[in-house]
């Protein structure tokens, strides 16, 4: 199934402007979830909406927002009094500056969408603004009104297309101070640095998302497939934990450690790819063929039905 689009509206520059659809980047819905039962009955919880002093339950149609000024007091708010205030969506990505990704502070950013043209006109304006921001090397920053709430959006571009991330406003970005304070100013020494940067160097590398695992969900998986065939659970042994007080011995000893895997044959196993998503991994259901028995008999890759 093609993409279904979060926001479609139009990217604005000055007076160019084309018509265009928003995406979200990333998804979480492949890993494992779980849901909560009854453990007498095996049955699902179900949530219900109560009211806090008499425990009866509560209707969508009764139920409205509330400010809570202090504790027992609050202030309501009706549905139809935040629709008066909220902003009208002008379906129009305002591109208002450009600034330099480096002057983005990491914390600001919350989360990317791709952006594409929206149907078969504006391409040649799209391009135009994508290859701009490509030219200058710069981030576009833009407003874009999403759910009634006005966010800011940077843009830049990558491959054919652009990404959009949300930024975050100041007041939701806590300062630092009130962590680090206590932090204390300690003396290093040279050959401590030097012994840490030996380390960097014997790490360093190039970052590919392709490589990384995620232990928990491949652990995740195991436990069920185990459960589904009946095997027993047995704990795992924890590693006994290495204590070095002296800092310098930690660090020679990390140098060592380094060492060795540095001078073994590169070529390791190549790193599993995550395409077809985490829960590919499950056990087939009884009496289905697998994944793989399915792609050797049939040349068109099956449709996954969605959880």
């Amino acid at each position: 199934m093609a993409p279904r689009a979060n926001w479609k509206g139009f990217l604005r520059l000055s007076l160019v402007t084309c018509p265009v659809a928003l995406y979200p980047a990333t998804s979480e819905s492949e890993k494992i979830s779980f849901n909560q039962l009854n453990r007498q009955t095996g049955h699902r919880i179900r949530y219900l909406k109560v009211d806090a002093d008499t425990g009866d339950e509560v209707p969508n149609e009764d139920i409205v927002k509330g400010y809570q000024l202090e504790k027992d007091q609050f202030i309501e708010v009706t549905k139809e009094e935040l629709e008066e205030i909220a902003l009208e969506s002008t379906r129009t990505i305002e591109i208002d500056e450009f600034v330099d990704k480096s002057d983005i502070d990491p914390r600001y950013l919350i989360r990317p969408y791709y952006i594409r043209p929206d149907g078969k006109v504006g391409h040649d304006a799209f391009a135009v603004i994508r290859e701009t921001i490509r030219d200058m090397n710069k981030v576009a920053i833009g407003r874009v009104v999403l759910t009634n709430r006005e966010h800011i959006i940077g843009l830049e571009p990558l491959d054919k297309g652009l990404v959009g991330t949300l930024l975050r406003y100041p007041y939701e970005v806590r300062s630092e101070q009130e962590y680090f304070e206590d932090i204390q100013q300690v003396k290093l020494t040279k050959d401590m640095l030097d012994l840490a940067k030996h380390i960097v160097n014997q790490k360093a590398g190039r970052f590919e998302p392709e490589k990384f695992e995620d232990h928990y969900e491949t652990a995740l998986i195991d436990l069920i497939n185990k459960k589904r065939a009946g095997k027993p659970i047995t704990p795992k042994e924890r590693p006994a934990s290495t204590n070095v007080v002296d800092l310098m011995e930690a660090l020679r000893r990390s140098v060592g450690n380094e060492a060795a895997p540095a001078k073994a044959a590169k070529p390791t196993k190549k790193p599993r790819k995550a395409a077809a998503g985490q829960k590919e991994m499950l056990m087939p259901i009884e009496g289905k063929k697998t994944a793989k028995e399915a792609t050797a008999k049939r040349p068109a890759k099956p449709q996954r039905k969605s959880a």
